[in-house]
C-alpha cells in the first residue's frame, strides 16, 4: 500500500553542528544589530534635545557677557522657551520606552549600558517635573539673575531679596518633587554630585576645619608676609594679554575656546570645540583676574578633554561638579600657586609688568600670591581661609532649605558668620552676601562642591607626582602635557562613567581622603611660614 505524503513516518532532519553555530550568529547578529539601530535612535534623540540646551546655553553666556540691558526680558522668554522645549523631548514617553528597552538588553557594550542607564535616571528625574515648572523656574532664574545684577549697582539686598525669595520656594518645591531622606538639601545636592548629602559634607567639613583652625592660629603667630606690591596699578590691558599668555601655556586650545569679560567669572561650553571662559579684571589688584583665569582654565581644559564621540550622551559630560571644581583648584592651587609654576612664569609676567616687579624675587612673589589672611571676598581668599567663606554659604543654604531661616535674613546670619569665622567685618552688601552669582541662577546645592573640589585636587595631584616623580621639574621647564595627559587618562576620557568617589578611587588609589589635603596645606604653608 502507498501511503500519500501525509501519511508518511515523519524523516529525521540531520543538522551539523556547524550549521547550527551559523544559525545561532545569525540569529545574534539580527538581535545586536536591532539592538544597536535602538541604541543609534537613542543617540541621535539625546544629541538633538543637547542641541536645544546647548542653543540655550549660548544665549545665556551671551546673557552675562554682551546683552544690551533692554534685551533681558526677551532673552529671559527665549531661555524659558528653550528649556520647556528640551524638557519635553527629554520627558518624551517614546525615549521613555527606548530606554527601557535598551536597559533590559545584553547586547550593549560597556560603555553603552552606562550610557543608557544614566539617562534613564535622569529620565526618571525629569519626569517628576512639568513643562509648567521647568518654564516657572527659568522665568524666575532669569528675573533673578538680573534683580541680582542690579542689586550689586545699589549695593542692596533688598533689590534682590523678592526675586530670590521666590525662587528659594521653588528649589523647596524641587526637592519634595524629587524626594529626598532625612534633609531637603540632599535633594538639592545630588544634582551637583550624585550621591552626596548633608551627612557626608557635614562630616567632611567637622573634620577640616579643627585642622585648619590648627594651622591658621600657627601661621597667625608668624610674622606676615608683604603682598603690598600686588596692590598697585596693573593696566588692565595689560593683565589681559598676560591671562591669555597663561592660558596658552595650560594648553588651553584657542581653537575651540575664547575669553571674556563678565560680573562674576565662569566657564560654559557647547561642546568639546566650543568653550567659554570669563574674567574680571581690577586695576589695583593683580591677583583677582590671574587666578580667576588659571580657575576657569582648569575647567576649561576639562570641558575641551571630554569625549567628541559622546556628544549629548552622559559619558561626555563632566563626572560632577566636585569632580570639575578639582580640576579648576587643581590648576589654580597645587600648580597655579607653586613655586615650580612661577620659576618658569615669572619672567614672562615681569615683561607685562616692569614697574611693578622687576625689583621683586620670583620666591618674594610665590609667598606673597599664598598669604593667608582673612578677607570679604571668596574669589580672592587664600586656599586655607577660602573654606570658610564655603562652610557660611553651605551653612546658609542648608538653613534656607530647612526653612530655619528666611530669605530677609540673609545679610544679618552673613554678616555675624564672617565676624565669627574669620574675624572680619562686612562694611556693605556688594563685598557680603551679593558678592556670588550662584543663588541668582538657582545653583542651590552648588557650594559645598568647591569645598570638596579642593580636597579632591590635593588627593589626585599626589597621585599625578606618585606617578611622575619628576612632574615639579617639567613644570618648572614649561612642560605641562604630561598632566594633561594624566588628566585625559584618568579624568576627561571617562565621563560620567563614575560617581565621583569612584572616579576618585580608579584615579587615585582610594576615596576620598581628607589627609592629603591638610597633608598638602599644612606642608606648604608651614614653609611658607617657617620664619
Amino acid at each position: 500500500m502507498v501511503r500519500t505524503w501525509y501519511e508518511q513516518e515523519p524523516k529525521k532532519l540531520y543538522v551539523s553542528p556547524l550549521a547550527i553555530e551559523i544559525l545561532y550568529i545569525c540569529r545574534n547578529s539580527s538581535l545586536m544589530a536591532a539592538v544597536q539601530e535602538k541604541y543609534r535612535q537613542y543617540k541621535e534623540a539625546l544629541q538633538k534635545i543637547a542641541d536645544v540646551k546647548y542653543a540655550s546655553a549660548v544665549l545665556q553666556w551671551d546673557q552675562e557677557t554682551y546683552l544690551p540691558p533692554k534685551g533681558n526680558d526677551m532673552r529671559g522668554r527665549q531661555i524659558a522657551t528653550l528649556s520647556e522645549i528640551a524638557h519635553q523631548q527629554f520627558t518624551d514617553e517614546k525615549l521613555g520606552t527606548l530606554l527601557n528597552e535598551l536597559n533590559s538588553s545584553n547586547e550593549l557594550s560597556e560603555k553603552q549600558q552606562r550610557n543608557v542607564q544614566l539617562t534613564l535616571e535622569d529620565y526618571n528625574r525629569n519626569k517628576k517635573f512639568s513643562s509648567d515648572f521647568v518654564r516657572k523656574m527659568s522665568e524666575t532664574v532669569n528675573r533673578s539673575f538680573h534683580a541680582w545684577i542690579q542689586a550689586r549697582k545699589d549695593n542692596s539686598f533688598t533689590t534682590f531679596q523678592s526675586s530670590l525669595h521666590e525662587l528659594i520656594q521653588l528649589k523647596k518645591q524641587e526637592a519634595d518633587i524629587l524626594g529626598y531622606e532625612q534633609h531637603p538639601y540632599n535633594a538639592l545636592m545630588n544634582d551637583y554630585d550624585k550621591g552626596l548629602t548633608v551627612a557626608i559634607v557635614d562630616n567632611v567639613f567637622t573634620g577640616i576645619r579643627t585642622s585648619l583652625k590648627q594651622l591658621l592660629d600657627n601661621i597667625q603667630s608668624k610674622q606676615q608676609i608683604d603682598a603690598s606690591f600686588l596692590h598697585q596699578p596693573f593696566d588692565k590691558d595689560a593683565q589681559w594679554k598676560f591671562g591669555v599668555e597663561i592660558l596658552k601655556r595650560m594648553h588651553f586650545d584657542w581653537q575651540a575656546g575664547r575669553q571674556d569679560i563678565s560680573e562674576h567669572p565662569f566657564t560654559t561650553s557647547f561642546n568639546n570645540a566650543d568653550v567659554r571662559v570669563t574674567t574680571r579684571i581690577d586695576e589695583n589688584n593683580f591677583s583677582n583676574m590671574a587666578w580667576s583665569c588659571i580657575h576657569e582654565g582648569g575647567h576649561a581644559l576639562y570641558e575641551q578633554g571630554l569625549p567628541t564621540d559622546e556628544y549629548g550622551l552622559p559619558l561626555g559630560e563632566a563626572c560632577s561638579l566636585s569632580i570639575h571644581e578639582s580640576q579648576s583648584r587643581l590648576w589654580e592651587n597645587c600648580i597655579g600657586r607653586g613655586l615650580s609654576f612661577w620659576q618658569h612664569n615669572f619672567p614672562l609676567l615681569q615683561s607685562f609688568f616692569p614697574k611693578q616687579l622687576n625689583d621683586i624675587t620670583v620666591e618674594q612673589f610665590y609667598k606673597a600670591i599664598n598669604k593667608v589672611q582673612p578677607s570679604l571676598i571668596r574669589i580672592e581668599a587664600d586656599e586655607l581661609t577660602y573654606h570658610f567663606h564655603v562652610m557660611i554659604r553651605y551653612e546658609i543654604e542648608k538653613k534656607l532649605i530647612e526653612g530655619s531661616i528666611e530669605t530677609k535674613d540673609i545679610p544679618a546670619y552673613w554678616n555675624e558668620a564672617y565676624q565669627k569665622n574669620l574675624g572680619v567685618v562686612v562694611p556693605d552688601d556688594k563685598q557680603g552676601c551679593l558678592q556670588d552669582v550662584h543663588w541668582s541662577h538657582g545653583s542651590f546645592g552648588y557650594f559645598a562642591t568647591y569645598s570638596l573640589g579642593s580636597i579632591y585636587a590635593a588627593q589626585l595631584y599626589a597621585a599625578i607626582k606618585r606617578e611622575n616623580e619628576s612632574i615639579e621639574k617639567e613644570i618648572i621647564n614649561g612642560n605641562n602635557g604630561l598632566i594633561i595627559q594624566w588628566l585625559k587618562t584618568n579624568i576627561y576620557n571617562l565621563g560620567r562613567f563614575y560617581t565621583s568617589e569612584e572616579l576618585c578611587k580608579t584615579a587615585s588609589g582610594e576615596t576620598l581622603n581628607t589627609d592629603y589635603f591638610i597633608e598638602y596645606a599644612t606642608k606648604k604653608y608651614s614653609n611658607i611660614y617657617s620664619s
